[in-house]
């Protein structure tokens, strides 16, 4: 079947660590509408530190820095040695993400534009180049895992 179905992802499984309860509600139904698995939707630096350590596989790790609990900085610096991609999602990058975070996209973000920034950290964990035209407010830095 030469236009057979949908391209395999190397980025299926995701967790989302949200705190805004509408914001981790709509990625959590959008992304699986769009096809993705997801590995749990935490709110606390805790609860995202005990998914990390014992989740077998987790291929992206969508964070917000600001949790009720602390810094989702942490949570990042944890997935990033466990060789799990980082793409924090937040009104305030941290000036560090570039040491260990695939990228950064900014709220507010259209439902388009996280899907685009999930792409380009795809196409740098497989080594292809990034599209040309990344969605506003985002930055791929590139470190994966």
């Amino acid at each position: 079947m030469l236009f057979g179905g949908k391209k395999k992802r190397r980025i299926e499984r995701l967790l989302i660590v949200e705190d805004e309860p509408l914001v981790a509600f709509d990625n959590e139904h959008f992304l699986t509408q769009e096809g993705f698995e997801i590995a749990g939707t935490v709110d606390s630096v805790a609860d995202a530190l005990a998914l990390i350590a014992e989740a077998e596989e987790i291929d992206l790790l969508l964070v917000d820095v600001a949790l009720s609990d602390g810094s989702g900085v942490e949570v990042a610096q944890a997935a990033h040695g466990r060789g799990i991609a980082v793409m924090f999602v937040t009104g305030n990058c941290p000036g560090e993400a570039k040491d260990f975070a695939a990228g950064c996209l900014a709220k507010p973000y259209a439902q388009r534009d996280l899907l685009a920034a999930i792409d380009a950290v795809e196409a740098a964990i497989e080594g292809r180049k990034a599209p040309r035209k990344l969605p506003a407010g985002f930055s791929l830095f590139g470190k994966v895992g």
